[in-house]
């Protein structure tokens, strides 16, 4: 039983953490914008954070397209080949 209560309470504590940083990256803000309108909920601020972060919190401006303006987030690919970021 106590190991259980350890486990949760490092589980908590981690994800807690996790949104602490995303929620205070220079990305939260441009990537709540870029993810406004997407059908992904989910999956779109998660992968947006990761390209922000990857290309020097560059994200396009607005919702959909305008990819030129931040050639490193337009060039990721996935293991597919496909865009990484949203």
């Amino acid at each position: 039983m106590k190991l259980t209560a350890i486990q949760f309470s490092l589980i908590f504590f981690l994800l807690t953490s996790i949104l602490c940083i995303l929620s205070d990256s220079p990305c939260a803000g441009k990537c709540k914008v870029r993810c406004s309108k997407a059908t992904a909920q989910e999956d779109c601020p998660k992968y947006c954070n990761i390209c922000c972060e990857k290309c020097n919190y560059c994200v396009p401006s607005g919702t959909f397209g305008t990819r030129d303006e931040c050639p490193c987030y337009r060039d990721l690919k996935n293991s597919k080949g496909e865009s990484k970021c949203p």
